[in-house]
């Protein structure tokens, strides 16, 4: 298909009503950007088959649409229908729900026999294995749980949430907050007579490795903490 354009395409009644879009501003449209009707659309033309060259009738867009208006319709077909990706468009948006797939479950399952994370190449391999297909337009958390249970008969894994009790010296309490809410859910948060700020934070399992790790760095290595579940 010429990368110049693509369709976008709606069957309303047992009826099929294209446009022809820009690839690129469409893609836009659906993934929820503000994109004007009048910017993506190649021409103001309701086809019945763009590859034919075939327009729609009046009597079948009206009774479809309610309207002849080109664009009122367009927006209609935009949003309740599909539009033909690129080769190039849905290689990208495969790959990179591929990879937030990934990271969310390397962020939020462990290995249960031994508690630690699995590295994302790993779990890429098991996707493959596992000949896991990815929906570019789909979300990616609702995804993930899905490939976690296609995975487990390869790949052992675990949804597992864990609660740190951390105590940061008062030099770098205030630097440090931010990072406590970068990583998980601050559950309850103290300030010591001293400065020093005493939390317990709520986190995925997967991310204990690198929150201990980012915190240690902060603070050099003079935080304190401790598991608590």
């Amino acid at each position: 298909m010429s990368q110049k354009y693509t369709i976008a395409r709606l069957v309303v009644g047992g009826e099929k009503f294209e446009v022809m879009v820009n690839p690129d501003r469409a893609l836009d449209y659906k993934m929820g950007k503000p994109v004007p009707i009048s910017q993506l659309l190649i021409y103001e033309t309701i086809f019945r088959d763009v590859g034919k060259g075939e327009k729609a009738s009046e009597e079948k867009l009206k009774k479809a649409f309610g309207t002849l208006d080109p664009q009122k319709i367009a927006k209609t077909i935009l949003e309740r229908g599909e539009v033909l990706l690129t080769t190039e468009q849905r290689r990208k948006l495969i790959e990179d729900k591929r990879k937030q797939i990934v990271n969310f479950i390397s962020k939020h399952c462990v290995d249960p026999k031994t508690g630690l994370p699995h590295p994302p190449l790993r779990i890429e391999q098991a996707m493959a294995e596992a000949h896991i297909s990815v929906d570019p337009f789909k979300d990616a958390e609702e995804q993930a749980k899905q490939v976690i249970q296609a995975l487990r008969p390869i790949l052992p894994l675990k949804i597992e949430n864990v609660e740190l009790e951390v105590v940061i010296p008062p030099r770098f309490a205030p630097s440090s907050y931010s990072t406590l809410k970068a990583f998980g859910t601050v559950k309850r948060e103290r300030w010591l007579q001293d400065g020093s700020l005493s939390a317990v934070v709520e986190l995925p399992a997967g991310l204990q490795p690198s929150f201990i790790e980012k915190l240690g760095s902060l603070t050099k290595g003079s935080a304190q903490v401790k598991k608590l579940s």
